[in-house]
């Protein structure tokens, strides 16, 4: 029997990633929805591909272009995530939540309702509003697995195991800033900032990458996934991407997880279980593995590692705070309006101000409150013009 699928942003990376899998293997999948917000023509290239029953568009303008261009009359289109109890009368076997930002939070905690297993890409809606999350999958009885790289290989290598954890260690590349010096830093181009050296990325993420906010962010994760003190998690340079995570547990022993630098490889694992079949394209890589070359991270080349020692021990709006205010600042860079090293700088004065330290002791209670103080903190940065 064929695994009934949803891909909740179908035409971004990990979307696509998803669909290659399902071309590889035709005869296991049939998707039942796909979804986009503006990208209409890569949704109709995707629906007459793979034979899709269903597709939401959250943008009107991309609606309506795509139902003139659709010739399919068999296909479903929708406006928004409120129709998804529309498409699903039963539970299908996997979703795939992949919306950038938190936009991806709604469609994220819909989702879950309809599916058995949620796979999950969406940081924001970890990061932001994991207690909501938690308790629709408790509600609805849903799997969960983390496809972010560090994430999938810690909860691959525990096996549900974690009270046995000691201290998890998440690696960074170090991006295409590692070797810069800090005068050099200072006149980088953008160009400059957007050269990953090892993974191809959107901008907003190849900035994060490049000053480690990525890494804070995934920390954060870790500490909501896991449950583990926000003590007992740390951040080594790993320049080369091949080790994504390192797990000590308590008995001593400690698991290095390692894997090429592909998200083929969580999206596989996430899709497919039990050993249902073999991912063939990875090899041992003993190059990598003879330089594996670790090092602390230098909190004069990277400052946003200060960002560890004001988060809360648990999750409250204050995580809210710290990506809105931070994609902000990404934004206002990208506009000209700041240079590189005001990002982080801007960024550690606004989450230290009193007007949102106050929110580390709140708890998100419903959507509305983090996208309320997602608009919030966005309109005060602006107002402002730090």
């Amino acid at each position: 029997m064929k695994k009934k699928i949803a891909i909740i942003g179908s035409t971004g990376s990990i979307g696509k990633t998803v669909l290659k899998i399902v071309k590889n293997n035709p005869t296991k999948f049939r998707i039942k929805l796909l979804t986009a917000n503006t990208n209409y023509k890569e949704l109709l290239k995707q629906t007459k591909k793979f034979d899709v029953e269903n597709v939401i568009i959250n943008n009107k303008v991309a609606y309506e272009k795509f139902k003139k261009l659709n010739k399919n009359k068999r296909i479903k289109i929708f406006k928004d995530f409120y129709n998804l109890k529309k498409i699903f009368q039963n539970k299908i076997d996997y979703s795939m939540s992949s919306i950038v930002g938190l936009e991806g939070l709604f469609p994220t905690l819909e989702i879950i309702k309809y599916t058995k297993s949620i796979a999950i890409a969406n940081k924001e809606s970890i990061i932001c509003a994991w207690n909501l999350i938690e308790k629709e999958l408790f509600k609805y009885k849903t799997k969960i697995i983390p496809v972010d790289s560090e994430h999938f290989s810690i909860w691959y290598s525990l096996n549900k195991d974690i009270k046995n954890i000691d201290k998890l260690i998440l690696t960074a590349s170090g991006g295409p800033l590692l070797k810069k010096t800090e005068k050099q830093i200072q006149n980088i181009k953008l160009e400059d900032v957007l050269k990953h050296p090892n993974w191809k990325m959107g901008q907003k993420i190849s900035i994060d990458s490049s000053n480690l906010m990525n890494k804070i962010f995934e920390i954060i994760e870790a500490r909501n996934f896991f449950k583990i003190n926000i003590k007992n998690l740390d951040i080594l340079i790993h320049p080369n991407s091949y080790v994504h995570a390192i797990i000590k547990h308590k008995d001593g022993m400690i698991k290095i997880v390692a894997h090429d630098t592909t998200m083929e490889i969580p999206i596989f694992n996430s899709i497919y279980s039990n050993n249902e079949k073999h991912f063939k394209k990875t090899v041992i890589n003993l190059q990598k593995l003879n330089n594996l070359d670790f090092s602390i991270v230098n909190k004069k080349q990277f400052p946003s590692i200060k960002i560890l020692n004001l988060l809360p021990k648990k999750i409250s709006l204050f995580e809210t705070v710290l990506v809105s205010a931070n994609d902000e600042l990404v934004r206002m860079y990208l506009n000209n309006e700041i240079n590189y090293n005001d990002i982080v700088k801007k960024l550690i004065l606004l989450i230290k101000s009193n007007d949102f330290v106050k929110y580390k002791k709140k708890l998100p209670s419903k959507i509305s409150d983090v996208l309320n103080l997602d608009r919030d903190v966005r309109l005060k940065i602006k107002s402002e013009s730090v």
